[in-house]
């Protein structure tokens, strides 16, 4: 049996899905305006990493569970719809730029960890994420499929997301557009921070499920 089909139904849906704007998307074009191109990298490595996570627990069964189960759902909710919002406070404090807007990243440049921890926690707790999860491998993954096929599948959607956000990083770290947004960039951070508080009042209004 051919699993092709499945796949590319479920690689296209994912594609659609990862390039439209959201959280995730946001955080690395922050990161990549604010601390360069190593700290969105990770930034982007971590957002991969926390969608292996809900590939996980689809596999497990558990995505089941956390869609049934309101108060689940809701824990999650509240707690993405928090930290979103913290990252968008963080974002509006931004300060002017002083200098001659060196491209090099400054002390305040967050750690390799710290940026793929922040890129693992905006995705993982992005409850529509995790129902996209769930909804695409409920729908378009047939029971019968082998558990290795499943993996194959796994492995293709953490890497394409990755592959995805590192190519956002490389595009806005290019020097001459880096320059040009870094001459206002503390209005792009703090314009940023607008859209994160957004995310986390949508979130917190949103009907899931």
């Amino acid at each position: 049996m051919s699993y092709w089909p499945e796949f590319l139904t479920i690689a296209l849906a994912h594609a659609l899905a990862v390039a439209s704007p959201g959280p995730d998307f946001a955080l690395v074009l922050r990161q990549s305006l604010a601390h360069g191109r190593r700290v969105a990298v990770w930034a982007s490595i971590g957002i991969g990493c926390g969608i292996s996570f809900h590939v996980a627990y689809c596999f497990l069964g558990l995505g089941v569970l956390l869609k049934e189960s309101p108060l689940a759902l809701n824990v999650v909710r509240y707690l993405g719809a928090a930290y979103l919002a913290w990252v968008g406070v963080q974002a509006l404090r931004a300060k002017p730029r002083e200098g001659d807007l060196d491209l090099a990243e400054g002390d305040a440049a967050p750690t390799n960890g710290a940026a793929w921890t922040q890129g693992f926690i905006v995705n993982v707790l992005n409850p529509k994420a995790a129902l996209f999860f769930i909804s695409l491998f409920a729908l378009r993954v047939s029971p019968g499929t082998p558990p290795l096929v499943k993996v194959g599948y796994g492995v293709w959607l953490v890497l394409a997301t990755m592959a995805w956000f590192c190519l956002v990083s490389v595009l806005f770290t290019k020097p001459e557009v880096r320059r040009r947004f870094l001459r206002h960039g503390h209005w792009i951070d703090r314009a940023l921070g607008v859209v994160f508080i957004g995310f986390a009042v949508a979130l917190v209004l949103a009907k899931l499920g």
